[in-house]
């Protein structure tokens, strides 16, 4: 496995799930703070800051404490990765789609005869 693959998966793995989708959501608009975050699900905040660990791992989100206060900032070009899987993936199926079309064409013209 490529260091890209590792970092695919560790993305892929951080926005399969629904909870963390919706903190990248909310910081998508701003930072925001920890506690913040957690309101909204209503999960205990040891489980919203396990969540926040997998964004973090993954390089999706980055947080600075001062104080006791722990804030953190979406990283979008984070989603880099699986931007060049998808549009190199969304390339070899529109080349099949195309062949595909082309037959398809092809096989009704003949029957039209």
């Amino acid at each position: 496995m490529t260091k890209d693959d590792a970092d695919l998966s560790l993305i892929l793995h951080a926005l399969a799930d629904p909870t963390r989708r919706s903190i990248l959501n909310r910081l998508a608009e701003k930072p925001a703070r920890v506690t913040d975050l957690s309101e909204p699900t209503g999960l205990r905040l040891p489980t919203v800051m396990r969540h926040l660990s997998v964004l973090e791992d993954a390089g999706l989100i980055a947080s600075s404490k001062e104080g006791r206060v722990r804030t953190c900032v979406i990283v979008p070009e984070a989603l880099s990765p699986v931007r060049a899987w998808l549009d190199e993936h969304r390339a070899t199926w529109e080349a099949r789609l195309d062949r595909l079309e082309a037959l398809a064409t092809q096989i009704a013209k003949e029957r039209a005869r």
